[in-house]
């Protein structure tokens, strides 16, 4: 545990910028040698390929930044902790690539085309709606801001993590054509982290009316 806590002080912080930069590192490398005519993965369609990665990437980092919490919970590692807001930003991040490259690349800027997608296809509204809801999370993501709104207020607002993680689960999975293994084990992951959170809660309320008792 002491070298775990020496690896926190000296290299956690990087350690995960790069470990969460390298799918777009990977990306930008795909884009690279396709316009310099070498092999690459963006298939028939990159741009489709492009923006459909994004997503998925965001997704992930979005379920790993709500798994930190029960990690230090399972391990006692709590140095974890410091690098949670760090993959929570890497999280919206990538979700704005992701509305990017759908917005630029697929729709050229049209706002009109946009706001048509986001009122007639169910899995754009849903997506759109995470986004949105990211955003404050992430403006709010500096510790000045929990001095300016208090840390009650500041608990309270992150707490919006929680749905927006369902609504982007939802996003992929009416996204995706046909029964696909990736909605699933996003779901799945998804149900474990919430239960894990409503458990917890639960047993923080029976040890609160315990402690009365005991005292008693």
């Amino acid at each position: 545990m002491a070298d775990l806590n020496a690896f926190a002080k000296a290299a956690l912080k990087p350690a995960v910028f790069w470990l969460l930069a390298a799918p777009l590192l990977w990306l930008a490398w795909q884009w690279t040698a396709m316009f310099a005519g070498w092999p690459h993965t963006l298939g028939f369609n990159p741009i489709e390929t492009t923006h459909h990665f994004l997503g998925e990437t965001a997704l992930r980092v979005l379920l790993i930044t709500l798994a930190v919490t029960p990690f230090r919970d399972l391990t006692g590692w709590a140095p974890i902790l410091r690098v949670r807001r760090r993959i929570g930003l890497f999280a919206f991040g990538y979700a704005a690539l992701h509305v990017s490259a759908y917005l630029g690349l697929d729709l050229m800027f049209s706002l009109r085309d946009l706001w048509a997608d986001v009122v007639k296809r169910r899995y754009i509204t849903l997506g759109m709606a995470a986004f949105v809801l990211l955003v404050p999370l992430a403006i709010t993501s500096r510790n000045d801001m929990i001095k300016r709104l208090g840390a009650l207020r500041w608990r309270r607002l992150h707490m919006l993590v929680y749905p927006i993680a369902v609504l982007a689960v939802a996003h992929h999975w009416l996204m995706e054509k046909g029964n696909q293994p990736g909605p699933w084990a996003h779901a799945a992951i998804l149900a474990l982290l919430l239960g894990w959170r409503v458990q917890r809660a639960a047993r923080t309320r029976i040890a609160k009316r315990r402690a009365p008792a005991a005292r008693a």
